[in-house]
C-alpha cells in the first residue's frame, strides 16, 4: 500500500504544479487548439486555449511510477519487489507514452496547419495498431521466471475464460483491438472541459482497486492463505495498482486546470494515451470484457458515434443531433457544466457496477 500511496501523491503533485508550466510553454509556442464552431455554445471563446496538456500527466505518471517503484523496493521480501521495472510496467507505461506520441504527432500537425485536421483516420489507426501490436507481442511472448506473461491467450471477463483460448496470435490481435478501441473511445469523449479527464480518473481509480485486490489474493504470494484455492493468476498486480493509482492522481491534478473554463486541453496526446493505458490495464488484470462496463461512458460515446455514422451513410438520416454524444446535448441547450457532471455521473455508475461484478465473483468463488 505504501508504494501505491507514494505513486498517487507524487503524480498528483507533479501534475498539479506541472500543468501551469505546460500552459505557459504551449501558449508561448502558440499551440492553440484549432476548433470548428459548428454552432456549439461550448466552443465559443476556446480558440486561444493551448492544447497538448496531456504531456503533463503522462510525465507525472511516469515519474510517479519511478517514485513508487523506489518505495516498492523497500518493502519486505514477501512483497516480491525487484530492482528494475517489470515487464508489466514497461508494457503499460509504454502504451501510455507511445500512443500519446501518436496523439502528439496529430496535435502538432493540427497546430502547424491551423486546422482541426491532423493525422488522417487511417494514419492514426495505423499508429495505434503498430504500438498495440508491438506491446502486445511483448505482453504475450515475454514471460517472467515462473512463466507468467502480462497478457493471456484466453479472453477474460473477471478472470480468464478457460474455453475461450484464442492462441498467442489471436490474443495479440485482441490486444490491438482493445487498445485501439479504448484509445479512440477516450478520444471521442474528449470534447468538453474536464469530461474525459474526470471520467478517466474514475476508471483508473477502479483499476487501482482491482490491481491491489488481486495483489492481496495473488497466486504467486505464498503468504496468501487461499480459500477454496481462490487466487488471481496475474503478473505484477501491485505494480498494476501503482500505475493505475498514479494515472488517477495525475488526472485529478490536471483536472484542476482542465475543468471549466479550461486553461489547457489534453489534446490527442492525452486522450489516446489515456485510452491505451486503460486498455492495457484491462488486459493485464484479466478483465478485458469487464472493461466494457468499467469504461462504460467511453463505450457509450463510441457506440453512439458508430450508430450515427452507419445510419447517415445507409439512410441519410441522423439519429442524434451531433456526435460525439455530448454535443447532442450541447445542441439541445444543456450547459457545458451540466453535461460534464451528468456524464461523470454515468461514468461513476458504470465504474461502481463493474467493481460490483468483480467483487461478486470473488464472493461467489471464495464463499
Amino acid at each position: 500500500m505504501r508504494a501505491v500511496i507514494v505513486a498517487v501523491a507524487v503524480a498528483f503533485i507533479i501534475s498539479l504544479l506541472g500543468t501551469p508550466v505546460a500552459v505557459r510553454v504551449f501558449t508561448a509556442l502558440k499551440a492553440g487548439q484549432p476548433i470548428r464552431s459548428l454552432g456549439l455554445a461550448s466552443n465559443q471563446g476556446k480558440k486561444a486555449t493551448p492544447t497538448m496538456g496531456g504531456v503533463a500527466f503522462i510525465v507525472a505518471t511516469v515519474l510517479a511510477y519511478v517514485a513508487g517503484h523506489i518505495a516498492l523496493m523497500t518493502l519486505p521480501e514477501r512483497q516480491i519487489a525487484q530492482e528494475g521495472p517489470t515487464m508489466t510496467a514497461l508494457v503499460l507505461l509504454g502504451l501510455f507514452v507511445c500512443c500519446g506520441g501518436v496523439g502528439f504527432l496529430d496535435d502538432i500537425l493540427k497546430v502547424r496547419r491551423r486546422s482541426s485536421d491532423g493525422l488522417s483516420a487511417k494514419g492514426k489507426l495505423l499508429g495505434q495498431a503498430i504500438v498495440g501490436g508491438g506491446f502486445g507481442i511483448a505482453a504475450l511472448y515475454v514471460a517472467s521466471t515462473n512463466g507468467q506473461t502480462v497478457a493471456s491467450e484466453h479472453i477474460s471477463l473477471i478472470r480468464d475464460i478457460s474455453w475461450l483460448n484464442v492462441g498467442k496470435v489471436g490474443s495479440v490481435i485482441v490486444f490491438v483491438f482493445v487498445i485501439t478501441a479504448m484509445s479512440n473511445g477516450v478520444n471521442l469523449t474528449d470534447g468538453l472541459d474536464g469530461l474525459a479527464t474526470g471520467a478517466s480518473a474514475l476508471v483508473f481509480g477502479a483499476y487501482a482497486l482491482i490491481g491491489f485486490w488481486q495483489y492481496r489474493h495473488w497466486c504467486a504470494d505464498d503468504a496468501y492463505v487461499r480459500v477454496n484455492d481462490y487466487c488471481y493468476q496475474v503478473r505484477d498486480p501491485l505494480e498494476i495498482a501503482m500505475i493505475a493509482a498514479a494515472a488517477a492522481g495525475a488526472c485529478v491534478g490536471f483536472l484542476w486546470w482542465n475543468t471549466s473554463p479550461a486553461r489547457i486541453y489534453m489534446g490527442d496526446v492525452g486522450s489516446l494515451g489515456l485510452g491505451a493505458l486503460i486498455g492495457g490495464l484491462a488486459v493485464a488484470t484479466r478483465t478485458t470484457l469487464l472493461s466494457i462496463m468499467i469504461g462504460g461512458l467511453f463505450v457509450i460515446i463510441a457506440t453512439t458515434w458508430v450508430i450515427q455514422i452507419v445510419s447517415f451513410r445507409t439512410t441519410g438520416r441522423r439519429v442524434f443531433r451531433m456526435v460525439p454524444l455530448h454535443h447532442h446535448f450541447d445542441l439541445a441547450g444543456w450547459s457545458e457544466v451540466n453535461i460534464v457532471v451528468r456524464f461523470w455521473t454515468v461514468a461513476g455508475v458504470c465504474v461502481a457496477a463493474g467493481l460490483g461484478l468483480f467483487y461478486s465473483d470473488f464472493l461467489a468463488a471464495a464463499g
